[in-house]
Order: C-alpha cells, then structure tokens, then sequence
C-alpha cells in the first residue's frame, strides 16, 4: 500500500487539501479492512506539520473505489459545514472523463434517470420514470475525443447519486472501460475502471473566491494517450 506524498496532492491551503486520488484506493475505511485515502492523508498532514495528534481531516464527498482522480477533503470544521452545503446545494460544478467503446449515437446529450439503489448487491439500476424509492439523476456529456476504437466523453453529473455516471453511461449503451459491474464484458485486472474525476469549480468555503481545481490523468499506459483531447 502506498502513501500520499507531495506529487499527489492537487491544492492545499488552511482549510483544504486535494489530492489526486488513485484508482483502487478506498476514500473511508470499508468492510475489506484496507487502509483509506482518508488515512494516508491525515498521516500526511500529521507528519508534514509535524503534529503531535492526529490532523482533522473532513470527507466532503466520495469517488468509487476504482475511479481516479480529484477528491477535496476539509481541514477545518468550517471548511467542512460550507463545502457539505456546496455539494447538497450542487453550487459545485464537477467534470470527470470516461473512456467507453461504443459510440454513443448522439455526440452531446444530457441523460435524466431514476435510479434505485441495491445495497446488498451495492449496485444501481436506472429508470426511465420515477418508481418507488427512485433518486433523480442528472448529467450531461460530450464526445471530446477517439482513439484506436475508444471514445473520450467529458460528462458533467449535475446531481451526486451513488455509481451515477456508471449506471447512466451503460443505460444509454455505452459502458465505461473496465466497469464489468455495469456492463463492461471484463474488468480491470488492475481494479480500475476508466473513469477520472477531472476538476471541480466552487466557491471557496472561506476566501469567497471561485476555484477551479484539476486532477491530471493517470500515467498508466492508457489514459496518457487521451492527454491530447482535454485541455
């Protein structure tokens, strides 16, 4: 298991750090017992800072398991309470990239489900209409790019509904890269499916000013070659 250095941290200030998370690294401890994000950050900024008890470290929000990318955790508690309103007031604007095979038929599109939540099987299934005990799901997406058969979208999720973008993208006949669990014909033997958290704009939760933060792409033999599609 590997630890947060300084190449993977994105921006960090008083009252938040964001780090450039790896696909196959857990956000909050689960049942599997392996170390979290949440962790190895608390222990960087414990050894950085040099502090004597454990950094307060806030999880504003999660990214899958296998999905890379920017994720911001609070420093503070305040930082903590606004950034928490942010995201359930969606005043966060969230881009992430994903890599499908099939070309969607219609280059730009915005997809609008239902979704109805499996916990035992922890897996989602959408819905053309409301049903019972359905979540509204909202997201547009983009063409941006093709490469030896694959195709790079830009999707912007504008609600944050658990495995949103990967039960949305499938519905629509386009399965993300990897992602057997929705569709996919196989996984990752790296754990990993090909989809990156790519930048979030806010307010910041103190400042007052409007940021913008971006995550680059992984170096792991594929998702570099798609570095020439986004800016």
């Amino acid at each position: 298991m590997h630890n947060i250095t300084d190449r993977d941290v994105i921006y960090e200030d008083n009252h938040l750090i964001a780090i450039n998370k790896r696909a196959g690294d857990i956000v909050q401890v689960d049942d599997t017992g392996d170390k979290s994000l949440e962790d190895m950050v608390k222990e960087y900024l414990k050894y950085k800072y040099n502090k004597p008890n454990e950094a307060f470290l806030g999880v504003i929000h999660r990214l899958d398991r296998p999905v890379s990318g920017l994720i911001v955790f609070a420093k503070t508690s305040k930082a903590l309470e606004r950034m928490n309103k942010l995201f359930k007031d969606r005043q966060v604007k969230k881009t992430y990239l994903a890599v499908v095979r099939q070309r969607p038929q219609e280059p730009t599109g915005k997809l609008i489900n239902w979704l109805v939540r499996n916990r035992e099987k922890m897996v989602t299934k959408a819905f053309n209409k409301e049903v019972k005990e359905s979540s509204y799901a909202e997201l547009d997406y983009a063409l941006i790019g093709e490469l030896n058969g694959f195709h790079l979208l830009k999707v912007e999720p504008l609600t944050g509904r658990t495995h949103q973008i990967r039960v949305q993208l499938s519905t629509m006949g386009c399965p993300i890269v990897g992602d057997n669990k929705y569709g996919y014909p196989r996984g990752s033997s790296k754990g990993s499916i090909c989809l990156h958290s790519r930048s979030l704009t806010f307010v910041h939760p103190i400042k007052k000013e409007t940021i913008t933060l971006k995550a680059p792409l992984q170096h792991d033999g594929f998702w570099e070659k798609f570095s020439k599609f986004n800016d």
